[in-house]
């Protein structure tokens, strides 16, 4: 007798949504899923036009790093540090227990949510069924929805309580289900892991995650330095790391001037406006800060404010006259890099020189290239990204 054909699941975006979630309950129960979860989770949804809006929009912004961490640092020094009084020994908990510093995990949920002032106000489940339907990333967010339903299902949060960012993100400081299930952590010992209401879950779970991402116990994670004007320019790389012994033989040092420690911890130069302006040697942990958001500039900010906390004086800005593109610039760039293969939601860092070549965007990609020009003239590097954390 010849087996039965299995029943192809219903595609994505095909008009027939109802054949579609009427698949997707049968996947979420022949994965262990409650039918009580399925049914709280799933009844009545419908698709969330605002959510493909916001999918479909890609936000092109262009900001030196000076203005992007002096709009989001400063008016969160005097709160942060308040978190830090109001959760230490709490904080201190968690630190013995994953090794990451308070004023690390407080700079990530002052820059994710504002302490949790800005969740996200999207129905979570809601926006997970409408871009898993969707064809663009379907097998992405179908994953998440799986993860969502498994998080009620767990009993950790009713689906009503779900709420956040358009993206699926969760709690005060954005976990995606997936990384709420496999990372979360009941940190108050109620019996549930809330990372929307709980603050010592939230902050617990964020110094778990931060490890998972790789984060090392007793290093640092970046120092603002002072660099020497023939410093080898090619060698400020995230890509590059050298001993701090090495930086130091090259003139590097901190940033009041003090010799650099002389030991083999290795670190990158960072250079986030070229060469006249602010410098800052980066560590493996900063690697976990990029793990956790791609962005160089959210990164960078979020790793300066943390040093802010725990103490270092305002960055030195560097020189007032260093160079940027326009936003028309920055189109115009955008889409010559895809032309050049670079991927489209993800653009690289432009380093652009003034005035080395004719065209403006020519001396972006020839800087980019490392061309001798980069080293004659002032610099300025920007982020070019499309805001998309769920990509």
């Amino acid at each position: 007798m010849m087996p039965a054909a299995s029943v192809p699941a219903a595609p994505c975006g095909t008009g027939n949504f109802g054949a579609w979630l009427d698949d997707f309950k049968s996947e979420a129960a022949s994965k262990g899923i409650a039918q009580s979860a399925i049914a709280s989770g799933l009844g009545g949804v419908t698709l969330d036009q605002a959510v493909l809006s916001r999918d479909r929009s890609q936000r092109v912004f262009s900001q030196t790093f000076e203005e992007f961490s002096g709009r989001m640092v400063p008016p969160r020094l005097a709160r942060g540090a308040s978190m830090m009084k109001q959760y230490g020994s709490v904080l201190g908990r968690i630190e013995q227990s994953y090794g990451v510093p308070g004023e690390v995990l407080v700079a990530i949920w002052g820059l994710e949510t504002d302490f949790g002032a800005g969740n996200g106000n999207f129905g979570t489940i809601r926006s997970l069924v409408t871009l898993a339907y969707d064809c663009r990333r379907s097998a992405m967010f179908r994953a998440e929805l799986t993860d969502a339903l498994k998080l009620v299902d767990r009993g950790d949060l009713s689906p009503g309580e779900m709420r956040g960012a358009w993206a699926g993100e969760l709690g005060q400081t954005q976990f995606m289900p997936s990384e709420y299930m496999a990372h979360a952590v009941d940190y108050d010992g109620d019996g549930h892991r809330n990372l929307i209401k709980s603050v010592p879950d939230v902050i617990g779970s964020t110094g778990k995650y931060l490890v998972h991402l790789g984060w090392k116990r007793g290093e640092p994670w970046l120092h603002e330095v002072r660099v020497p004007q023939n410093l080898k320019w090619e060698e400020a790389d995230l890509t590059i790391q050298h001993p701090r012994s090495q930086w130091a033989r090259w003139g590097v040092t901190r940033a009041n001037g003090s010799p650099l420690q002389s030991d083999n911890l290795k670190a990158s130069l960072v250079l986030p406006m070229g060469r006249f302006g602010p410098a800052f040697l980066a560590y493996d942990n900063f690697q976990a800060y990029l793990k956790w958001n791609a962005s160089l500039m959210y990164s960078l900010t979020a790793a300066y404010y943390a040093t802010r906390l725990d103490g270092s004086p305002a960055m030195n800005p560097g020189s007032p006259n260093i160079p940027k593109l326009t936003i028309d610039e920055n189109r115009e760039l955008q889409q010559l890099l895809q032309r050049r293969g670079y991927p489209k939601h993800r653009l690289p860092f432009v380093v652009t020189t003034e005035p080395c070549l004719t065209s403006t965007i020519e001396r972006a990609l020839a800087s980019v290239a490392r061309m001798d020009c980069m080293l004659e003239r002032p610099l300025s590097l920007q982020m070019l990204e499309i805001e998309d954390k769920a990509e």
